[in-house]
């Protein structure tokens, strides 16, 4: 329940059932219209409510239920933990600083997520435990780093820390869709451009040019050919994106193998691949830094850090590298056996085994590529731009050369 002085505590969900969201607007004790949303059991009650408040309520209606109902992505997760680290830094209590989580943002299905989880703690299981039974939405390494604060009395510095390092990697991955999305917007307008010609403008030229009564220069013959064909077998090149796409994914996802072959290629592109190949050691260190900061055990985070590559060809690495350190070798050994990682990372690991400052060194590194990435992603930003202009020239160049060539010939001919 709200706090009669605090109309803006009345937005907290509360974690029983049957209760609904209302959209209300009114009057308060000094005339000032205010509005809010609320959840509450019916509109009569949240009508009570707001008057004891020193609200004179006006409109309420129920919330509309959206009409797909939206997902969880990670970076609600990053602004999840970031929101509790403040809530239970600022002293908090558990369960209160999760309804207050809850109340606010405009995602139905965090709100469900929280629900579910003050459930859990309200039933007698700790913030990790609860947190564990959300698998598809909490790592392990998030609930393992929970657990360990619980257990060590610093909940507040690991949710932090694990706030820190989800920030971190959702920034890293915004920079490399950042670079994918340039390569995949010149295929896609090149295409569109391409298709909008040769079905609506090519077409056009051709009845002039069967005025001619002249032989059409063999380019012109050949874009001409292309635009009928289309016009006649448009949906072939939809079906085969359609099937090619899903078989490649499909592939991706059952097929260790195939997805090998293209993690191996992905890094081979020019300058992209180098974006992926730097991300992916930020990711190993920044994951292995953090995941010693929580106290696990080297062989114990090896799975966690391998499966935040976001590479079969570092995860397999990285997977070596547990077995190695599991029979008694020294990490920077271990990685340097490997063969894949730069030669600073595997000196920055040894000084910092030989120092006892791991953590503190693996983090610098993290800190290091990241900026090399960001670095990539400018420079790939500023390439990018005279590449998109060069390839819709010459595609739509080329087109529009080939409609005008009879007429240039045409021209010489009178």
């Amino acid at each position: 329940m709200a706090s009669p002085r605090n109309p803006t505590a009345a937005k907290t969900p509360s974690a029983v059932d049957g209760m609904q969201t209302f959209k209300w607007e009114g009057v308060n004790r000094n005339g000032v219209k205010i509005k809010g949303e609320t959840q509450a059991a019916n509109a009569n009650w949240l009508r009570a409510t707001l008057r004891r408040q020193g609200i004179n309520p006006g409109r309420i209606v129920k919330k509309p239920k959206p009409l797909f109902k939206p997902s969880i992505k990670p970076a609600d997760i990053a602004h999840f933990a970031r929101q509790m680290t403040t809530m239970m830094k600022s002293g908090v209590p558990m369960v209160q600083s999760l309804q207050m989580v809850g109340g606010g943002g405009d995602n139905a299905a965090v709100h469900d997520l929280i629900k579910k989880i003050i459930q859990d703690i309200e039933s007698g299981s700790s913030f990790g435990t609860a947190l564990s039974k959300q698998p598809q939405h909490f790592d392990r390494l998030f609930v393992n780093l929970v657990k360990a604060g619980e257990q060590a009395g610093t909940l507040e510095t690991m949710l932090d820390k694990v706030a820190t390092y989800k920030e971190k990697t959702e920034a890293l991955k915004g920079k490399i869709k950042k670079a994918v999305m340039y390569p995949v917007i010149v295929v896609v307008a090149a295409v569109v451009v391409s298709a909008i010609m040769l079905i609506w403008v090519i077409p056009q030229f051709k009845q002039v040019f069967s005025s001619f009564g002249a032989d059409l220069p063999a380019f012109t013959l050949m874009v001409i050919a292309m635009s009928e064909w289309l016009q006649a077998y448009w949906w072939i090149p939809l079906v085969v994106m359609a099937i090619g796409g899903y078989a490649f994914k499909t592939a991706l996802k059952r097929s260790t193998k195939f997805q090998r072959i293209v993690d191996r290629m992905i890094l081979k592109i020019p300058i992209i691949g180098n974006i992926i190949n730097l991300s992916s050691i930020a990711r190993f260190c920044r994951t292995l830094s953090t995941m010693f900061s929580a106290g696990v055990p080297l062989v114990e985070s090896m799975d966690s850090v391998a499966g935040s590559t976001g590479n079969s060809l570092y995860y397999d690495a990285t997977m070596r590298m547990k077995s190695d350190t599991a029979q008694g070798l020294q990490l920077n050994v271990a990685m340097q056996t490997t063969q894949i990682f730069p030669n600073m990372v595997v000196q920055m690991t040894r000084i910092g085994e030989e120092s006892g400052r791991l953590e503190e060194m693996l983090s610098k590194a993290a800190d290091y590529y990241e900026e090399q990435v960001d670095d990539l992603v400018d420079t790939l930003s500023k390439q990018i731009e005279p590449l998109i202009m060069a390839v819709l020239g010459i595609v739509v160049g080329g087109l529009v050369v080939a409609m005008y060539l009879p007429i240039f010939k045409l021209g010489a001919v009178v």
